[in-house]
């Protein structure tokens, strides 16, 4: 009796994970779609990304080439509406805190904000050319003054940030490094264009100009417009 139980426990045993392998196999199959979609078009958007610098100044082969992406860049979108939909985030409190300094002569306007992985927050204080840095109580610890008004902040390694410096006059590119709770200036380069806002991705910066997205590299050089839209004055 005791044998037969235990043929019959292995035998339930085996038929049960089996069933649930099934099971599993059924639920990944549309997630494995999914992902394979998803390699497919990251590999042809990196294609195109470094195909089009390379027929830069060739208006057909551009042309081609940028319909193309929007095209691939169209179904990225469309995958990831449909799979990834949209979460709703609730705010679930908020405080104000002064930052203003004894040499500042105009009212603070924080354009920008960056959070470092030790906790110190970075604000970029347009009014007054300044960035300042925080401490986690938000009390002011240091500042950098600015050529310009910094209008946005992206961090470049943990304890390095880019801003992107602009007024009617100057638009530039400051990289500014956080050494025992004090600033220090690093290099900076100057742009052709306006400079609204900037991200870091990959060793890559991405600047917006109002009306287009320009790649740059960390030295500063150009690599290539991603996006143009000439229709009004802040469309990209």
């Amino acid at each position: 009796m005791r044998e037969k139980i235990k043929y019959l426990l292995a035998d339930f045993e085996k038929s049960t994970i089996k069933e649930k392998k099934e099971e599993l196999s059924l639920n990944l199959a549309p997630l494995k779609g999914v992902r394979n979609s998803s390699i497919r078009l990251h590999d042809d958007l990196s294609h195109l990304h470094t195909a089009i610098p390379k027929v830069l100044g060739r208006p057909e082969l551009s042309f081609i080439a940028s319909k193309i992406c929007q095209a691939k860049i169209q179904q990225s979108d469309t995958l990831l509406k449909e799979n990834f939909p949209n979460y709703v985030f609730t705010a679930c409190g908020k405080s104000e805190h002064n930052v203003r300094i004894p040499s500042d002569s105009h009212t603070c306007w924080v354009r920008a904000i960056c959070v470092l992985p030790n906790g110190q927050v970075l604000v970029a204080d347009y009014y007054n050319k300044k960035v300042k840095l925080l401490n986690q109580q938000n009390q002011v610890m240091s500042h950098c003054v600015m050529s310009a008004g910094p209008k946005a902040i992206c961090q470049i390694t943990p304890n390095e940030v880019a801003v992107a410096v602009d007024d009617n006059t100057t638009h530039e590119v400051q990289f500014i490094k956080v050494d025992q709770s004090q600033f220090v200036r690093g290099r900076k380069f100057q742009l052709q264009h306006r400079c609204y806002g900037i991200a870091h991705y990959h060793g890559d910066l991405f600047i917006v100009s109002g009306q287009a997205l320009f790649k740059y590299s960390l030295s500063g050089k150009q690599v290539c417009r991603l996006y143009e839209d000439l229709s009004g004055l802040m469309t990209g």
